[in-house]
């Protein structure tokens, strides 16, 4: 009997990219980000992709101790793999982006894959009302942002995870991350599996037309062959609609608050969990089974929850 093939299930349930004003289901006490992850979890998410905020008024932030108190709590209920962004905000210095990973040293941390324009201003025509300053601030200062990973630092940051074990989400906003990837590859400082996350619909990044996905699969397969494990991250609407032809042809998927705050036309997502028993019945529709976090660590060679430092 052929075997059924696998789905890893990460969920994001935070980020930096949406304010509180946005939604009131946005996480941003750590007590409320713990309670999301675990419940992220429960809904069958194998990873859950972690930033933290402040908790006086939702400010994304890189502070440590803003995360301790919810790994702990995370890993003291689930089994699932924690992965900590080394993305940060867009507004963040490379120094301050990688604080909690060096800190912490997960199994997996993200890395964003080049240098990059960022553009979070459109949501300023949907969003009118803010209840912090801040908020308003964030989206429009990306009119003139550059998401700055150059060459040397994404190898600092490589360097940093392979000296602690880490291993990465790579994110792959467009078809020159994937080149850069491969760079990195060939110099030995990333090694297969790959975890390619490629990511469709944000400003400066490619577009969520089904062709650029295609496009994407075509070019990382024949840069990695058969030495990379794709997912898929659409943005906003495109959540669903990409994991989903992502997933049927193979690819693993990655939802939850950070990447669309939207469960269907005009409706607020309840809760990222909701997303992941959304794809989840999406996934078992299409006769794929969803890996478990043990099956997680065991696709991406990860070196497992025993060995992080929180």
């Amino acid at each position: 009997m052929a075997q059924r093939p696998k789905a890893i299930i990460t969920c994001a349930p935070t980020g930096a990219i949406h304010t509180p004003s946005m939604s009131p289901h946005l996480p941003v006490t750590a007590d409320e980000i713990a309670h999301a992850s675990i419940e992220a979890a429960r809904a069958g998410a194998a990873i859950l992709h972690l930033h933290a905020r402040d908790p006086k008024d939702g400010r994304p932030s890189q502070d440590p101790d803003l995360f301790r108190p919810f790994l702990s709590k995370i890993k003291a209920a689930t089994d699932a793999v924690i992965n900590i962004t080394t993305g940060g905000s867009p507004h963040m210095s490379v120094e301050e982006r990688m604080r909690p990973a060096t800190t912490f040293k997960p199994e997996l941390a993200s890395l964003n894959m080049g240098s990059m324009n960022f553009g979070l201003f459109p949501m300023l025509e949907r969003f009118k009302s803010f209840a912090h300053e801040w908020e308003r601030e964030h989206l429009e200062n990306s009119r003139n942002l550059i998401f700055k990973n150059t060459f040397a630092d994404i190898e600092n940051i490589l360097k940093l995870g392979n000296a602690n074990g880490t291993r990465f989400e790579f994110e792959c906003y467009d078809v020159s991350h994937l080149n850069n990837l491969r760079h990195f590859l060939d110099r030995g400082l990333v090694q297969a599996p790959v975890f390619v996350q490629t990511v469709f619909g944000i400003l400066g990044g490619i577009g969520a037309d089904p062709e650029d996905l295609m496009h994407m699969r075509r070019t990382a397969a024949r840069l990695f062959g058969d030495r990379f494990e794709w997912s898929i991250l659409g943005t906003g609407r495109n959540q669903l609609p990409l994991a989903t032809i992502g997933a049927a042809m193979g690819a693993h998927v990655r939802v939850g608050l950070e990447d669309s705050l939207w469960i269907g036309p005009g409706r607020l997502a309840a809760s990222s969990a909701e997303q992941v028993l959304r794809i989840r019945a999406v996934l078992e529709a299409l006769n794929i089974d969803i890996a478990t976090p043990a099956e997680a660590r065991e696709i991406l060679g990860l070196k497992g929850a025993a060995n992080v430092d929180f």
